[in-house]
């Protein structure tokens, strides 16, 4: 049943908070307690704010204590109020909004490569490793802003340029700051709900918050209490099926097939895929030949699998193909459930020194749930041609014989469930003291994180059972099939047929295989920091400021993982054929020193009201990665009262994290696009080409059939790649126009650019194919093929995606914001505004410099699951989107106790594929028999995706309660279709668009 207003009144339950929407903001906010000023009602900029008293504060993007809330930092702000007004229960999912986050990024709709519950932030599309998360300033361990208690927070500011030279390592793209909330005084008990218009995906949360402050200090705590149901694939029309939108250029042998789309899926299906590499049955010879004409057998559905009658030739395409549907049981929502706990807290032991706490621990609980095993040869399972049950009477196994593979629906789904808990504290002691007429602030103290998850994973097989099982048996006297041999049976052993796996004894023969594989991580960071700023000298102009101080962090990761797991670096698999990986344990420090100055340059001239400029730099000493400085260069200039023009340069940088450097080897699923060994004919010679056929007749069956290979993706010391750290520059110049003449009236416009060189990345399967296929040798070392049998120089399944540095990425566009609070009408209050980015371009070089290079041009595309473009991209779950628009706009109104708004999202149009050989992804598909029938610079277009939110609140002024009531996408807006062969999750892209629909939620919130 829908949410309505009856069933939320009769149960109490959640509904939207306040009236404000996200927008742009050049407003800043305190991030020291004793002297922050009360927040915006909104989160738009407005009309400046004409200081009544010289109250400084430290904003975010700089060091500095000032009067001034708008400075050379462009911030985006979204207050307490937007937060409560959107209906999410966590934080991630808000900011991931934003115009300014986009291209690869993963959320809890994101099934296959998330389901961790965890949302991350990507700001200017660098992906998360190049966005710095802060609470109040510090640094945290874990980045999932989700793992952050939402009634913790006051307001987040988002800085939209680089910051390195204030914050260091990873602030490449920008900073997300979530900023505490101070000197809370009271209690307050909060419950939510809500449910799609599908009836499912049903939200709820509990909150309860207190808070007391006096002359003495304050404290401020609370628990909170959420979850969130799954939804199923299946639910949703778009979902259901693993769509193919595939066809051909007609010059193939079996003539045109014009483009269409149809239900596909994976050759990897529970009626099998069978290839021979040479049958010595006759019955088979007589109906299909020794090695059939059409590559791969298939058992006809019901059939007993036992003779050639049972069999037909698998069809690979159109509406009766064999493929399995692996869509329908697929989630589109991953499911979670949170408990969270935080306490802050602040004594003043003397007038000038105080001691400070701000501590809190999050427990997430989550999985997904994707399509049963696929159990292959390649990935070491084996059939013995001496089993009863096999008609073919060959081996099935990777060493060259024929080939085998099934989708083990009999067994059930394959699960991730996911365990973490996140501890988060940040205690020392701060204050002030006088340096002749002016007063310094101090701040020492530790920051500590710790971050435990478990990772248990169910569907999978041990294959030394099974192989087992699929074994020699035998009939013994009682005529039943026993495993081993007549001299030497094995006892306990359930004989498996692999050709059906639907029978009574297969199913139990899987039962009895199946063991769940366990990994545990155990992260920490320690953060010790000296913090001092204050005054130096007057000047005409103002005082000179100065910011100075050092910290020493230690960061160390230890991954254990379950023996069964633990794959082998020489044949990529592992016991249980899938989520194989190995253990980590390493860590590193790093030494840092900081100095910024902020100088006053002129003021209160003709044409210039003040002239600012603001300097700084870091010195960060890795003992991973050596030494780096960084240097930042910021202007100010007020020409007069209503506008203010700013500009930025700063050199960014990042160092390799843990991962990149000592991740140990872990199976990855990869999909290709191409191969450059398709006809290879051996003239000229082709180092990506070892081991294939030089008759031309060679295809790649992954390209072919559109289906997902196994890698080993290793860290740079696995695979005796050194990499250095990221380093590249910011720019950010624009304008903030507050006039005089209209009251409550602001813009802002900021064009900003970035590049970075030396991106640290893991080189995917299809670039190492580019690369060694143009001429790059270095990556030539990473490609294994089968150098003999029916797959004769197919991929196997230790090639290995390393970790390096890959070329550079620049990217550069417009920032915009207007809002506007009107004048008071008798009919109430008004708000309205909007915030837009414009991508001008997102380019990618992948080897600059060299003959192998080649450049991606990304903004306004989407790149595909497979592609090499997609690999490029920072922080890219399967696939990755550019639109050049995003936007977000809304109208709000207050009337007494009445409140309302409504908001926008706006993402551009789009578009897949292109005209240009260098851009092109074939969104159609790969002809099965080569690229010469492939349909080349194809292009899908899409149009712009307009989601309409709203929400009504009524204040109960007597009861001292409140009641929220809101929908969001209102007009049930589908996301766009860009189909299996495309992507890697729901035939569309989890990470831009909503999958869910229609949502309804309320809130009710009553205060003490």
């Amino acid at each position: 049943m829908k949410l309505g207003v009856k069933k939320l009144s009769s149960a109490v339950r959640l509904g939207l908070g306040a009236v404000i929407a996200v927008g742009a903001s050049s407003t800043v906010f305190a991030q020291d307690q004793s002297t922050q000023p009360a927040p915006q009602s909104n989160t738009n900029p407005s009309a400046p704010q004409k200081a009544s008293t010289l109250q400084t504060v430290v904003v975010t993007g700089s060091h500095i204590r000032r009067v001034d809330l708008e400075t050379a930092s462009p911030v985006v702000t979204i207050d307490r109020a937007a937060i409560q007004a959107s209906g999410k229960l966590t934080l991630g999912d808000l900011v991931q909004d934003l115009p300014a986050v986009t291209g690869g990024n993963t959320n809890p709709q994101v099934n296959n490569g998330g389901g961790t519950g965890a949302s991350s932030i990507g700001l200017r599309g660098l992906g998360p490793n190049r966005t710095l998360i802060l609470v109040d300033g510090h640094r945290v361990l874990n980045s999932d802003a989700n793992s952050i208690p939402a009634a913790m927070i006051d307001h987040v500011d988002v800085l939209t340029t680089g910051a390195s030279s204030v914050y260091g390592s990873d602030a490449v793209g920008g900073v997300v700051n979530f900023i505490l909330r101070k000197d809370y005084q009271g209690a307050e008990f909060s419950t939510n709900f809500g449910e799609s218009g599908h009836n499912d995906g049903e939200q709820q949360g509990y909150t309860f918050t207190f808070g007391q402050t006096s002359d003495k200090g304050s404290i401020m705590g609370g628990v909170d209490y959420n979850k969130t149901d799954g939804i199923e694939a299946g639910n949703r029309s778009f979902s259901r099926n693993a769509l193919t939108h595939s066809g051909t250029n007609g010059l193939g042998p079996t003539g045109p097939n014009p483009v269409s789309t149809t239900i596909g899926g994976s050759s990897t299906a529970p009626f099998g895929h069978v290839q021979l590499a040479g049958t010595t049955n006759p019955a088979f010879i007589a109906a299909f030949g020794s090695i059939p004409n059409c590559g791969f057998l298939a058992r006809n559905p019901g059939a007993a699998g036992t003779g050639p009658a049972d069999y037909h030739c698998f069809q690979g395409s159109g509406p009766n193909n064999d493929k399995y549907n692996y869509a329908t049981v697929n989630l589109i929502m991953t499911p979670q459930e949170r408990t969270n706990a935080f306490l802050m807290g602040a004594y003043n032991l003397t007038d000038h020194i105080s001691a400070y706490m701000d501590l809190y621990v999050d427990k997430t609980s989550s999985n997904t749930a994707l399509a049963p095993n696929p159990l292959t040869t390649l990935g070491g399972f084996a059939i013995s041609s001496q089993n009863t049950y096999n008609p073919f009477g060959e081996d099935f196994n990777s060493a060259g014989g024929s080939s085998f593979g099934v989708r083990l629906t009999s067994l059930g789904l394959r699960e991730q469930l996911f365990g973490l808990t996140t501890g988060q504290v940040h205690t020392g002691f701060k204050g002030d003291f006088p340096i002749g007429n002016q007063t310094w602030q101090w701040d020492v103290g530790l920051d500590y994180g710790h971050t435990t998850t478990t990772q248990s994973t169910t569907g999978l097989v041990n294959l030394n059972i099974l192989n087992q099982e699929a074994g020699p048996n035998f009939v013994n006297a009682q005529g039943v099939v026993t495993c081993g041999t007549v001299a030497a049976p094995i006892p306990g052993c359930i004989p498996f047929n692999p050709f059906n796996i639907n029978t009574p004894q297969s199913i139990a023969a899987l039962q009895a295989s199946a063991t769940p594989g366990l990994l545990q991580n155990l992260s920490q960071e320690k953060v010790w920091h000296a913090d001092f700023n204050g005054g130096v000298f007057d000047l005409p102009a103002g005082t000179i400021n100065l910011a100075v101080g050092a910290d020493y962090r230690q960061e160390y990761e230890h991954d254990q993982v379950d023996g069964l797991l633990t794959i082998d670096p020489a044949t990529g698999q592992c016991t249980l054929a899938s989520q194989c990986s190995a253990g980590l344990q390493g860590g590193y420090n790093v030494k840092e020193a900081y100095a910024e100055a902020f100088i006053p340059i002129l003021n209160d001239l003709p044409f210039i009201k003040s002239l600012n400029v603001d300097i700084g730099d870091r010195y960060s000493k890795f003992s991973s990665v050596g030494t780096t400085n960084n240097l930042k260069f910021a202007v100010e200039y007020k020409p007069f009262d209503d506008l203010l023009l700013r500009g930025t340069i700063a050199e960014v940088f990042r160092a390799p994290n843990l991962f990149e450097v000592f991740g140990a080897p872990t199976s990855s699923a990869y999909r290709i696009s191409s191969d450059p060994c398709t006809g290879y004919t051996g003239t000229p010679v082709d180092p990506a080409c070892v081991n294939v056929k030089t008759d031309g007749s060679f295809t790649n069956q992954l390209v072919t059939e559109n289906q997902q290979g196994n890698a080993i993706n290793a860290g740079s010391a696995f695979t005796n790649v050194p990499i250095k750290p990221e380093q590249g520059k910011t720019f950010d110049f624009g304008a903030v126009y507050s006039p005089s003449w209209a009251p409550g009236l602001s813009s802002t416009i900021d064009f900003w650019h970035l590049y970075i060189n030396d991106v640290i990345t893991v080189v995917g399967i299809q670039s190492s194919l580019n690369l060694c296929a143009a001429g790059d040798t270095t990556y030539c070392q990473f490609i294994s093929r089968t150098p003999s049998g029916v797959d004769q120089g197919q991929l196997t399944t230790n090639v290995v995606t390393p970790t390096d540095n890959l070329g550079t990425t620049s990217t550069g566009g417009v920032d915009f914001s207007l809002n506007y609070k009107l004048p008071q009408f008798s009919f109430g209050k008004i708000s309205v505004g909007m915030n837009a980015t414009y991508l001008k371009y997102f380019n990618e070089q992948t080897a600059p410099g060299t003959v192998a290079n080649t450049t991606y041009n990304d903004a306004g595309h989407f790149m595909p699951f497979g592609s090499a473009q997609a690999a490029a991209c920072p922080g890219a779950v399967g696939n990755c989107l550019f639109p050049r628009w995003k936007g977000q706009g809304y109208v709000n109104w207050q009337l007494g106790n009445w409140d309302a708004s409504w908001r926008l999202r706006y993402i551009g149009r789009f578009q897949m594929g292109s005209k240009s050989p260098s851009q092109d992804v074939h969104p159609d598909g790969s002809c099965y028999f080569g690229t010469y029938c492939t349909i080349q610079g194809a292009e899908l277009k899409y149009g712009a995706t307009v989601y309409n939110d709203v929400s009504l609140g009524y204040n109960i002024e007597p009861l001292n309660t409140r009641v929220e009531f809101g929908v969001n996408n209102v007009l049930d807006k589908q996301p766009p279709l860009l189909f299996a062969n495309n992507t890697l999750n729901a035939n569309t892209d989890p990470s831009d668009f909503d999958l869910v629909g229609r949502y309804f939620f309320g809130r009710v919130t009553v205060k003490f």
